[in-house]
């Protein structure tokens, strides 16, 4: 049985490509907006004979070349195609009815990570929205979610809304983009016309890939997503971009690692292996050296763990980074009491909010790593309450 992703069964789907051919068509993709043979889907679509009228672009661009946040792309034509290709992380974070004008159908072909805080899946829900009482079609070619089924962190608290966290989902929420889109519309007061244009034999359970099939490679949907093991770990360590440790920007691992000068590494290794076995799920936490060569603590030597789930023994289904991460923080609280943990920073064009409360989408992380009189079991009741509510929501979507 042969894999192909949404993008892929479009392309062999003789009806749906003469309805292109006849549809004036946008296109919302990004680096890994690809096939299995790294085909970038405006290079397959035209190929095919579809012409996009336009390309609409996300945060860090088509070709995703802005490393960091909060830097922000400018409309251009496309150098090959000569096709406009339309900032969402620019000017404007949504599209306008005047890009949107004329159009027919988009095809959304973004590869996400299965997190909240990820601004790919806000950009969806932009699309969705913008769609709603329209003529529109909004069709999703759907992508392997590389975190899988597993289930981790708070959910999004009402008003706690942001650019990285616009729907009320948990942090890790054991989806595909396009099951995704199906959750999302249902939330509209008036649905999108909304098509799923699903993967073929794809199996989110499956050890060892639980979710990623083994015979594709990795393509960056953005530059510090730079590999399986950083889109498994990124729930838990995203959560770093809102503390002043180090989540390992500026170094070869981002986003696979917890630290800091002076971090104690092999405390906090020795409590979460002790405390948190089951959530570890297999994954391995290795100690390290690394200076970072910008952002956080550039050129200070800083002690670390890096998380490891390329392990025989790892269940993606029940690896719980968010918890991993959040326990981490409170033990450092707790060591080391006067610690500056939390940093004050405009984080995703937020001002008037602490960032790890935009990221967590509220405060009660934060409220727990501060209050020593909250234990780990409490923690732990309250992510598994969210985890029981959450699982029957979405079962209705699951597509595999």
């Amino acid at each position: 049985m042969t894999f192909q992703f949404g993008l892929e069964r479009l392309l062999t789907d003789s009806d749906r490509l003469a309805t292109l051919k006849s549809a004036r068509v946008g296109l919302v993709a990004h680096p890994a907006s690809v096939t299995q043979d790294l085909t970038h889907a405006l290079d397959a679509l035209v190929g095919a004979g579809i012409y996009p009228k336009c390309v609409f672009g996300p945060q860090h661009g088509v070709r995703g070349d802005k490393q960091d946040n909060m830097i922000e792309s400018d409309d251009y034509l496309d150098p090959t195609h000569g096709i406009p290709v339309y900032s969402l992380y620019g000017h404007h974070r949504r599209p306008t009815p005047e890009r949107l004008a004329g159009l027919d159908i988009i095809l959304f072909d973004l590869q996400d990570l299965g997190c909240r805080i990820y601004t790919y899946i806000t950009t969806l829900q932009y699309f969705l929205a913008a769609a709603a009482s329209t003529e529109l079609e909004i069709w999703v070619l759907d992508r392997p979610n590389p975190a899988g089924r597993g289930i981790d962190g708070f959910r999004l608290e009402a008003g706690q809304e942001s650019f990285v966290g616009a729907a009320a989902l948990p942090c890790r929420y054991g989806l595909t983009i396009g099951e995704l889109a199906l959750w999302m519309n249902v939330q509209l007061p008036q649905p999108a016309n909304l098509t799923l244009i699903e993967m073929r034999h794809y199996s989110p359970n499956t050890r060892p890939s639980f979710g990623w099939p083994s015979e594709l490679s990795w393509v960056n949907p953005s530059p510090n997503a730079s590999s399986l093991n950083m889109a498994r770990s990124f729930s838990g360590t995203v959560l770093l971009e809102g503390t002043t440790l180090s989540e390992g920007r500026g170094t070869t691992f981002p986003l696979e690692v917890i630290g800091g000068p002076g971090f104690p590494a092999q405390h906090i290794k020795a409590e979460l292996e002790s405390s948190l076995s089951e959530a570890l799920a297999g994954a391995v936490l290795r100690p390290c050296y690394f200076e970072p060569t910008f952002h956080k603590h550039q050129g200070k030597l800083c002690q670390g763990l890096q998380i490891h789930t390329d392990q025989p023994h790892f269940n993606a289904e029940t690896f719980q980074p968010f918890r991993i991460i959040a326990y981490a923080l409170k033990l450092l609280k707790l060591s080391e009491p006067k610690v500056e943990l939390w940093r004050h920073h405009e984080y995703e064009y937020e001002t008037g909010r602490v960032p790890i409360d935009v990221i967590n989408g509220g405060p009660q992380l934060r409220q727990w790593v501060d209050d020593d009189t909250q234990s780990l079991a409490q923690l732990t009741h309250q992510l598994d309450a969210t985890r029981a509510l959450w699982l029957p929501e979405i079962a209705p979507f699951y597509r595999y």
